[in-house]
């Protein structure tokens, strides 16, 4: 019970409290995570539990529905038989269990999802012919290409789980695809007809954890006007050799027109980029309502092998802003951030964070026009490309070429950072007088401070 003479000291108290708590309130507003523009991080993205595929729904495990567990059958029909089984049940998760199943393209619908289990494969029939030629999204267009081994459209919700293996034995595509290049040098990707691997489209809340995704015949996985999309735990691979059977253009992960994106703690090595932000390409593309950005995008946590780019921005962007890729470790990257410029396209890539890298690359930062492929026209109020709001701290790498860029009369480059860097370099370009009101802070290269 509170005595009389102890309401006296209810005011002192209270004020005490407030000078205790509000300190703690402080630190707290200033943890609060941002993104590069200073708007906050929504809570969404610090959520990497993992989807319990037990509360998905009804389990049917394909070989309890007539799929026979027999590698060499292709059992497309069969398989899709299940799915469509499941949608029209209220939904439910499709199982691939131990053992390999041979199929071309699948059709993923509302309330179903994907589970491998540990020791199962799912693995993609290497002709053409089984993968439906669809309206799909290809390198920055709309247009009629063919489907992908596992496709998702209009989903909210969906998910690929697992320990096991999407396989799109995409060997006989690249030796084809090699082979057109000798008689062709001109030869595009898309004249090439290969499939993808994982195709998500106009979908919500999907969450693709733990699954090893490897040897796609084209890109890996694509997402297409997507949002909230995590991908937890994956491996994802493509071989870069020997030269006559190396996956061509075996992007680990190309978004495209996509918002909240989180990659975390993945493993990957492919034979072409690594994360790459994708919204159209074209002197007019900017008027197609088919393009559009992409933003916020949460790249963590993970190991890269050989790729590309760690980090890749373009060949098809329009406008990213709002991305970060952050502790990461990097073995073998040709490239860890690439900013390609098509002069054909306008483009504005800022507001991108990299930061708390290790390891070995090429060359570390790269600008320079993008030009393969493209068609310029004639337009008059064409934009002026940008890049602007990049930066780059806590590095620690062994790098080729540091800072690889080119200036050109198509682009503008301003309002780079780079702070608290300490690499080996052995071309030693760096020049930050190339881009305007560059920030140099504690960087040391070949153990030259610049920006003390």
């Amino acid at each position: 019970m509170i005595k009389r003479r102890d309401l006296y000291l209810l005011p002192i108290l209270s004020a005490l409290m407030i000078l205790s708590v509000s300190p703690m309130d402080a630190k707290r507003k200033q943890t609060v995570e941002t993104w590069p523009d200073g708007t906050p991080i929504a809570s969404w993205f610090k959520d990497t539990t993992k989807v319990d595929v037990n509360t998905l729904g009804r389990q049917y495990v394909i070989t309890d529905y007539g799929v026979k567990n027999d590698s060499t059958l292709l059992q497309t029909e069969a398989i899709q038989a299940v799915i469509d089984q499941a949608a029209q049940q209220g939904g439910g998760v499709i199982v691939i269990p131990r053992g390999t199943f041979l199929s071309g393209a699948l059709f993923f619908k509302q309330g179903t999802h994907l589970y491998v289990a540990e020791g199962g494969m799912l693995k993609g029939i290497d002709a053409i012919k089984h993968y439906p030629l669809v309206k799909t999204r290809m390198e920055g267009q709309t247009l009629n290409y063919f489907a992908a081994l596992v496709n998702a459209d209009g989903i909210d919700g969906f998910t690929i789980s697992g320990t096991g293996t999407i396989n799109g034995n995409g060997l006989r595509f690249w030796e084809e695809f090699w082979i057109r290049r000798k008689f062709n040098r001109e030869c595009t990707n898309l004249e090439a007809l290969r499939p993808r691997l994982v195709y998500i489209s106009h979908c919500k809340n999907v969450t693709v954890q733990d699954v090893h995704l490897i040897n796609s015949a084209f890109w890996t996985n694509h997402l297409y006007q997507c949002e909230k999309v995590r991908y937890l735990d994956c491996t994802i691979y493509a071989p870069h050799e020997p030269a006559d059977a190396k996956a061509p253009s075996s992007d680990a992960l190309d978004i495209d027109v996509c918002r909240d994106v989180l990659v975390n703690g993945c493993d990957i090595s492919v034979n072409d980029d690594a994360v790459v932000l994708k919204g159209g390409k074209g002197t007019w593309a900017d008027q197609d309502p088919d393009n559009g950005p992409s933003c916020h995008i949460l790249v963590q946590n993970c190991h890269y092998g050989f790729v590309h780019g760690c980090l890749t921005l373009g060949s098809e962007s329009l406008h990213d802003w709002n991305v970060i890729l952050r502790n990461c470790q990097v073995e073998m990257a040709s490239r860890v951030l690439w900013l390609k410029m098509r002069p054909d396209t306008p483009q504005h890539y800022e507001y991108v964070t990299i930061e708390n890298l290790e390891g070995s690359c090429g060359s570390f930062l790269v600008i320079r026009p993008w030009t393969q492929f493209f068609k310029p026209e004639q337009r008059d109020d064409m934009p002026l490309s940008q890049c602007n709001n990049i930066v780059v701290r806590q590095i620690k790498m062994q790098c080729k070429n540091f800072f690889d860029v080119g200036l050109s009369e198509k682009y503008a480059l301003k309002d780079f950072t780079f702070e608290d860097i300490t690499v080996t370099d052995e071309r030693s370009a760096f020049n930050p007088a190339l881009i305007s009101n560059t920030i140099v802070k504690n960087v040391v290269i070949n153990g030259k401070t610049w920006g003390k």
